[in-house]
């Protein structure tokens, strides 16, 4: 194996010939394996000094000849010295390590300094210091001008397999008069107080044409003025690593839609969605200068601010005496009592409630409905001319939210499910809890499906709660902490704990945000909604990738071949992205996926990629289990049951955590 071997040329000390009036011109010749590279000469000096670095290709078996020349102009140059040096030896001799070399020569003649640059990867430090010896002709270093010490051990990769050890011998130590140690670079000629290092792999020094050092990285073909380090270049990746993440995340939160919004929408733009439907033949809705609606009826050439679609709904019995129906800015009918100077929203004639004679949407899952009568409420709300500035920092956070869903926007993450049905006011229930806490609502069930008195177990009505450190007790129920559970009271018992666990634990900050999150828009408005739609509404959702989705995708006890796995994918490959969602939802818990798709899918346990069970019999419905991401499918027979059961278990069941 080849390697560039950086020697530079420092110095000599040549014996005065008093016979000659001029001094040599010395330089040095070193041959390597057919190659020779020469200095410079340094004229009409015995002391040489070239500083001249030279670059030869070595193998851990060659052997360098060092020659020591004087020029002459009108005949051949004279030898005075010549060493040898062989790179195995060397190194073998010095534990596969060597900083300096003092070599012998043959003639009586000087040699030269040698010592290598550590700029080139697979290098080797080689070095002597010559001067004549009279008796045994070896080479001893001049004395220095003075005291230092050898250069410090810096850091180097481990040997290779060629025998050939990189080095960083063109650096210096050396202590100043306060006993600091510094470092010398005799090559860029400057000094620091930091241990000098290798170049990072991939790195070279070069100069420009301004004779200024610049570091060139070759692997991400860019150049820098500062030195580069092994802990500069990790930085710079995690950097690198945590921005390529961000903008993924940031491209994929871009790329979130809810559904009708973009396709639906934009078609009719230009047309106003009215839950209501259309006006009567011969009605027109218009708006006066200051915002509010009213209504024209041209064949009668007549005005009114009562919607006549309104009108239709109520009872054709009259009003009774003293009583008086009016019309909020919204449309809503109201009614005034002059008897007793009062006003209410419930109809003397039926008893109910006007708000209930509004147009009522059924609980189906017609998502792009809701989202249509929603958005239509929000223009009601909205009085044009008018801007309400309402800025509190004790509750900015939590109107963001509504703000956000009030005003189309999505979040970047959102919430749990179960919090989702507290911001509906809908009830939670022990299921709610296990997509929280598997190990808490395991540990319930173990006390729900065993018998207490046969345990042994003493437990009483109340919880303990941790804070800092700080251990405190909290009574499920008035003196809970005397009443013993029981085998007759432990259902109560489980109800309070999952009630505790779910919400009371967080009561104060729930009332807050919910304070913030209903002075936007009332809840009344969301009614239509459940948990899921609630979650797309504010986070939105994404194409789901069909081949990402099979790509990392395991089975258990079916194989990819079986005919319900291909009835599987088959049925999802038909579902338009709005019901691929919802599948997602009643497996995962939540419409979101991570950056990195499905594989990076997160369980309870850490990552958790989507599982296919086989589970059960022909007769049972698709189950889920949110913390695991599984779904348990039973064999079915035929693709046109598979679709039934599944669509039923996703459209009206109630799993754990879902509606």
């Amino acid at each position: 194996m080849k390697a560039q071997l950086q020697i530079i040329v420092l110095s000599a000390k040549l014996k005065e010939n008093k016979k000659n009036w001029f001094g040599p011109s010395p330089y040095v010749e070193v041959a390597v394996d057919g190659q020779s590279k020469k200095t410079e000469k340094c004229t009409n000096t015995h002391s040489p000094k070239w500083k001249q670095p030279l670059t030869v290709i070595v193998t851990p078996f060659s052997k360098l000849i060092f020659r020591v020349w004087s020029h002459q102009t009108l005949k051949a140059d004279i030898l005075l010295g010549m060493a040898t040096l062989e790179v195995s030896e060397t190194l073998k001799s010095n534990d596969m390590k060597s900083k300096f070399c003092f070599l012998s020569h043959v003639d009586s003649s000087p040699s030269s300094d040698i010592a290598d640059d550590p700029s080139l990867p697979n290098g080797h430090a080689v070095g002597s210091t010559g001067s004549p010896s009279p008796s045994s002709g070896a080479l001893r270093p001049p004395r220095p001008p003075r005291p230092q010490r050898p250069p410090p051990p810096s850091p180097q990769r481990p040997p290779s397999s060629t025998g050939v050890s990189r080095r960083l011998l063109n650096w210096e130590q050396r202590v100043d008069q306060n006993g600091r140690i510094y470092f010398v670079d005799h090559i860029e000629k400057r000094t620091t107080w930091e241990r000098p290092e290798p170049l990072p792999p991939g790195w070279e020094r070069r100069l420009d044409p301004m004779g200024r050092v610049y570091y060139v990285d070759h692997i991400s073909r860019s150049t820098t003025w500062q030195r580069p380090t092994a802990e500069s270049v990790r930085n710079y990746e995690e950097w690198q690593n945590q921005r390529s993440q961000l903008q993924g995340a940031m491209h994929q939160f871009n790329q979130r839609f809810i559904y009708g919004l973009q396709d639906q929408l934009a078609p009719t733009a230009n047309k106003e969605f009215d839950p209501l439907g259309p006006l009567p033949q011969g009605w027109e809705k218009r708006t006066d200068s200051n915002g509010r609606m009213y209504f024209v009826h041209h064949p009668t050439r007549s005005t009114q601010w009562e919607d006549p679609r309104t009108q239709g709904l109520l009872n054709e019995k009259p009003l009774p005496e003293g009583w008086e129906m009016r019309f909020t800015v919204d449309g809503i009918p109201y009614f005034v009592d002059h008897n007793r100077r009062r006003t209410t929203y419930i109809d003397p004639r039926t008893g109910k409630s006007s708000l209930e004679n509004g147009p009522q949407i059924t609980y189906v899952r017609d998502f792009k409905a809701k989202v249509h009568y929603f958005r239509f409420w929000c223009q009601q709300l909205s009085m044009p001319q008018h801007i309400k500035i309402h800025v509190n920092r004790k509750t900015l956070f939590e109107d963001s939210f509504q703000q956000a869903l009030f005003h189309g926007k999505f979040i970047d993450t959102g919430f749990s499910l179960p919090f989702y049905k507290r911001i509906l006011n809908k009830p939670l229930a022990l299921k709610d809890l296990e997509s929280i806490d598997p190990e808490y609502y395991n540990s319930l069930i173990w006390i729900k499906e065993n018998n207490l008195e046969e345990c042994g177990l003493e437990m009483y009505f109340s919880v303990d709660k941790e804070i800092l450190g700080e251990v405190t007790t909290h009574e499920l129920k008035p003196d809970g902490g005397n009443i013993l559970v029981t085998e007759e009271n432990k259902e109560e018992y489980i109800r309070l704990v999952a009630e505790w666990r779910l919400s009371r634990r967080v009561e104060e900050q729930t009332q807050a945000f919910f304070e913030g999150f209903n002075e936007v828009l009332p809840q009344q408005y969301l009614q239509y909604l459940d948990a899921k739609e609630l979650e797309v509404m504010l986070c939105g959702m994404q194409e789901i990738d069909l081949a990402d989705w099979q790509r990392n995708t395991i089975y258990r006890h079916y194989a990819r071949s079986s005919k319900q796995i291909i009835w599987f994918w088959q049925f999802v490959k038909e579902m338009d992205n709005e019901k691929r969602m919802r599948l997602l939802q009643f497996v995962t818990g939540t419409c979101r996926l991570p950056v990195g798709g499905f594989a990076d899918l997160m369980g309870s346990n850490g990552p958790q990629k989507f599982c296919i069970e086989k589970v059960g019999k022909e007769n049972w419905l698709p189950r889920s289990h949110t913390c695991f991401n599984r779904l348990d499918l039973p064999p079915y027979k035929s693709y046109e049951q598979l679709k039934e059961k599944l669509t039923l278990a996703i459209e009206e069941t109630e799993g754990f955590g879902q509606e």
